[in-house]
């Protein structure tokens, strides 16, 4: 699927974040697994990451980014009527973890679901909030996404337990006078499923349905650094623009490898693209929203500014998004 703004301009008005305090460090993985802080940077980039604490779940790290993006656009929560939350890690199937933070907030007006796209499921998440804000069903949408992935690792998986970390973030979506939301590009490929999964989590029996996240690492590796190029180029063709002209990319942040090979395969130059996975690690649906966090709080989301988003995961799927930034009239941060 892929398609241009239709002369609604929609855009991102809010934004927050947040993450578990504990930090986990290659170092103290070692001690879990067979693994070295060199073997784990040589490979993935990562030094750390968060996780969340004994009897945290989504909602509990979810809803300080929702708050920190309701203050940063200045909006009541009962001003929001449309709520998504894009994670695979919800508190519970149901109630769902939208329903639960939309009554937590003091959103009584708005609708709310999960929306379940893997690591993709940010992007996924603003292109239905567009769709529903650009239709005129809603006026305005909170966009949570965000994973407490430590909470499905298998602790003797060397493989999948270095990988990934917790953290949430929060968007406010709505009808913006300039810049918004240009083009959009979504895929899936069922067919690649099995290469990250997530067996017995479902009504599907299995063999071990012990309901921790498998992966083929090899798989995925070439999958991702397919489509995170793929994907990013066709919503830039989609959007009338050229790499030459993005002034911030934003990568899922799944592996520095795979990041550098998109640079370098699109062109884009290093000090334009943004990387924290060396401080969080593949934190899913939370990927996208930290690092934009990250490049505002460093200056690069100046108004104006051409914004290229792309993720890819479980499904497997991808996404990508393409914004004009429009500067908030509060600055938010991180909660």
């Amino acid at each position: 699927m892929i398609g241009s703004a239709n002369g609604q301009r929609i855009g991102i008005t809010g934004l927050g974040v947040h993450v578990p305090e504990r930090i986990v460090t290659n170092d103290e993985l070692a001690r879990h697994v067979d693994t070295s802080d060199e073997w784990i940077m040589e490979r993935t980039g990562i030094r750390e990451r968060r996780m969340a604490a004994d009897g945290e779940a989504l909602t509990d790290i979810a809803l300080p980014a929702a708050r920190a993006a309701l203050a940063d656009a200045g909006v009541e929560a009962g001003e929001i009527d449309l709520l998504i939350s894009a994670t695979v890690t919800p508190d519970m199937m149901f109630p769902t973890s939208s329903a639960l933070m939309a009554d937590t907030l003091g959103a009584s007006n708005a609708a709310a679901y999960d929306l379940l796209a893997g690591c993709t499921g940010f992007v996924y998440a603003i292109v239905q909030a567009y769709g529903m804000l650009a239709s005129g069903l809603s006026r305005r949408a909170l966009v949570v996404g965000g994973d407490v992935l430590s909470s499905i690792l298998d602790w003797e998986d060397r493989s999948t337990l270095v990988l990934f970390g917790d953290g949430a973030g929060a968007v406010v979506m709505e009808p913006v006078e300039r810049g918004g939301f240009l083009a959009f590009e979504l895929g899936a490929d069922g067919g690649g499923g099995v290469h990250l999964q997530l067996p017995g989590s479902g009504s599907r029996k299995f063999e071990r349905p012990e309901s921790m996240l498998r992966m083929n690492g090899r798989e995925v590796y070439k999958f991702a650094t397919r489509v995170l190029v793929s994907s990013a180029e066709a919503v830039l063709a989609e959007g009338g623009r050229t790499v030459g002209e993005v002034d911030v990319y934003v990568p899922h942040q799944a592996n520095k490898r795979i990041i550098d090979h998109a640079v370098g395969k699109l062109g884009v130059p290093h000090e334009r693209t943004v990387v924290n996975v060396d401080r969080f690690g593949n934190t899913s649906s939370g990927s996208i929203p930290l690092a934009l966090a990250d490049a505002r709080a460093d200056g690069r989301l100046r108004d104006g500014a051409l914004v290229l988003m792309t993720g890819m995961g479980a499904g497997l799927t991808w996404g990508s998004a393409l914004l004009e930034w429009t500067a908030s009239p509060t600055s938010g941060g991180r909660g």
